[in-house]
């Protein structure tokens, strides 16, 4: 690990300057600039790069060694965060005790200095590990990757292993299964009055919301990892006028693809017939997201880090995680799949978010030598 470990100031100089860099999902000109600057650093090492170019969001770039002729690992790694522009400027990248701070520093700018120095390092060696890589740097997974999916899915058919770039969690475990979910907008249609004049005239959209909004959220089963929550309502113009317009914004997590069948079928069917005569509802949304399993494929390229990591005295740990991710969409086409192989960070999408510096370069040795050992018979 001695190479890495040289590298560690050019590694935080650089998570410096895409910390304080603004590129939340829909700051396009913040997220492609994350992409040049990344794009600049993968040249120096033979790598080609084919930019997806994009109207709304940030461009997806498309990474691998000019001699790859087909690449088995898909490495994946976002651009995007969560926080709006300013953020950077009111909280700039700071250390602190040995830990590092900032709008997305884990999540995940400290992530692609990881992966990029992985591949720093192969090239260094003349590891032919790098030519059996394909990089894909999105720009929309915090809003649930809905143009860089594709892409996603594209890669993943002619690949065997996928590794993805989040943050292993705060206890240092990386992630071998996620829930799915998904969104649904409920549109209520009813009729308007007024409450005092002609009450009965009306027909209250909040009304048949709330009827609904018990009905979904009582779709959740904790012990069978399925939770529905309707988290935003919108309604009315006044409040002496019966409302003949309400919205419910609904998120939906599952542990399977069966429960993810099952429960599109059951919101499908509250929604289908109101609770107060007169009104509608017109459903938008699904599961766009489905679960991360720990199938046997998954589980057999887990053990292989974890040999990876006792290779050099690191205990690789694992863990379940709610939250959803890009890992979902290789995983659920059959290839086996791995998250959370970032450095550690803590207390992601929040003002306090941190990464432990001390795991950078280990993170990023294991990184690189799984991608070697992963290569060895190729």
């Amino acid at each position: 690990m001695d190479y890495l470990k040289k590298k560690l100031e050019p590694m935080l100089n650089l998570i410096e300057k895409l910390v304080n860099i603004d590129s939340g999902s829909t700051n396009k000109v913040g997220v492609d600039k994350i992409g040049k600057i990344l794009i600049e650093e993968y040249k120096q090492m033979d790598f080609t790069i084919e930019v997806k170019e994009n109207k709304e969001f940030g461009n997806n770039i498309l990474i691998k060694h000019k001699e790859a002729m087909k690449p088995e690992i898909l490495l994946i790694a976002h651009m995007d965060t969560v926080f709006p522009i300013g953020t950077a400027a009111e909280r700039p990248f700071t250390i602190k005790n040995g830990l590092a701070f900032g709008p997305g520093v884990a999540d995940m700018k400290a992530s692609q200095v990881t992966l990029l120095y992985a591949m720093k390092y192969l090239y260094e060696k003349k590891d032919a590990a790098m030519k059996n890589v394909i990089i894909i740097l999105n720009s929309d997974e915090e809003i649930g990757s809905p143009t860089s999916r594709e892409l996603i899915e594209e890669i993943s058919k002619n690949v065997k292993y996928a590794l993805v770039m989040e943050p292993a969690r705060k206890d240092g475990s990386i992630v071998s299964s996620r829930r799915g979910g998904g969104r649904y907008t409920l549109h209520v249609h009813g009729r308007s009055a007024h409450s005092g004049v002609a009450p009965e005239e009306g027909r209250s959209a909040i009304e048949e919301l709330a009827y609904k909004t018990i009905k979904l959220n009582h779709l959740t089963d904790h012990e069978q990892g399925i939770s529905v929550s309707v988290g935003i309502v919108e309604g009315g113009d006044a409040v002496n006028m019966i409302p003949d317009s309400a919205t419910g914004y609904v998120d939906v997590r599952v542990e399977s693809d069966e429960q993810s069948l099952e429960i599109a079928k059951k919101i499908e069917s509250i929604c289908s017939v109101p609770d107060v005569p007169g009104t509608t509802i017109d459903l938008e949304g699904g599961i766009t997201r489905p679960p991360m399993e720990p199938d046997e494929k998954n589980q057999k390229l887990l053990e292989i880090v974890k040999e990876v990591g006792n290779s050099f005295g690191l205990i690789v740990t694992d863990s379940h995680t709610g939250g959803g991710s890009d890992a979902s969409f290789p995983s659920h086409l059959g290839v086996a799949t791995i998250d959370g192989v970032g450095p550690i960070g803590g207390k992601l999408h929040n003002e306090g978010e941190y990464l432990e510096i001390d795991s950078l370069t280990e993170r990023c040795f294991l990184l690189a030598e799984t991608v070697s050992k992963l290569s060895e018979s190729n």
